[in-house]
């Protein structure tokens, strides 16, 4: 079932749980994303980034993401995540995404102000709902999955501006930074959770947790009780999809030097990968949460 951004995170209000956002871009990650959903009965989006562009375009992988989203019994929202282009954009809204992330976060303030209020008005024009991003998180998402060196360190969120950001914006739903990084952290996050708090006071609307890698599964339902409601997850998604199709030819080629290596052995064992860890991380982000209505 195919739901709007604004109505999945309400759901995700009502029940003090976090729905998680796994960028899909691939059939097999876009499968494992809704069977693992509706094996656990809980809302999930499904995204596409503009980074993934070059490896997944928007116009062969949006309207698959849709229409399998339509025919899921979960409750699904299809999103794009970090798009820098508003002509972007409009053409996902097009296509029939149901939420959209303007990421202007690396902007001047003001000019993040004004580009993500143009998103709001483009928005607005379809059953879809905004996000935005202020502060930093020390790197861009190039897309891919990637390991960073962290030598730039995220800017945390200032809880006064995000009030002004969220009041001058129009936007739905705000991404924040209070210490996590994207990539695969060295290290362990230094997450500030008055940071998050004191934002949450101050605006009112859904936030947001992007760069989640390294974070461990009571620190995200930490984040959930300060007042995250989304989280997008990405990284280790597909690091464990690489790795079990890495594993499938070595067990092939353990098994006989001269076995021949098929396409279909490879993603299979991914998705399988994959879906196990998105249905842990479905359920960590659940945070107790019974079964949804």
């Amino acid at each position: 079932m195919l739901v709007n951004l604004r109505d999945i995170c309400a759901v995700a209000e009502q029940y003090n749980m976090a729905i998680p956002q796994f960028n899909t871009p691939s059939l097999e990650a876009v499968r494992a994303a809704l069977d693992a959903a509706e094996e656990t009965g809980y809302p999930v989006m499904i995204a596409h980034a503009e980074g993934h562009e070059s490896f997944a375009p928007l116009k062969y992988i949006g309207p698959t993401m849709v229409d399998l989203a339509e025919r899921s019994s979960a409750m699904v929202c299809v999103h794009l995540d970090h798009c820098e282009h508003l002509s972007y954009m409009r053409r996902a809204l097009e296509l029939g995404f149901t939420g959209t992330m303007f990421d202007g976060s690396f902007l001047p303030y003001q000019e993040n102000v004004e580009n993500s209020a143009r998103a709001a008005e483009m928005v607005a024009g379809f059953d879809a709902g905004l996000e935005c991003e202020l502060g930093s998180m020390g790197t861009r998402e190039n897309g891919a999955g990637h390991e960073n060196d962290h030598e730039g360190k995220a800017i945390y969120t200032d809880p006064e501006q995000a009030e002004e950001f969220v009041n001058s914006t129009g936007l739905d739903i705000l991404a924040c930074s209070f210490g996590t990084v994207h990539g695969i952290y060295k290290g362990e996050p230094h997450l500030s959770y008055d940071v998050l708090r004191e934002i949450r006071k101050r605006v009112n609307v859904p936030l947001v947790m992007h760069g989640g890698s390294g974070v461990s599964d009571d620190d995200y339902r930490k984040c959930v009780d300060a007042g995250i409601r989304k989280v997008n997850y990405f990284t280790y998604g597909v690091k464990y999809g690489g790795e079990a199709a890495y594993k499938a030819i070595q067990d092939l080629k353990a098994k006989d030097a001269n076995s021949e290596i098929y396409w279909q052995d490879l993603t299979d064992a991914s998705y399988e990968a994959m879906k196990a860890d998105f249905k842990h991380v479905i359920e960590v982000l659940a945070n107790g949460a019974g079964p949804i209505a």
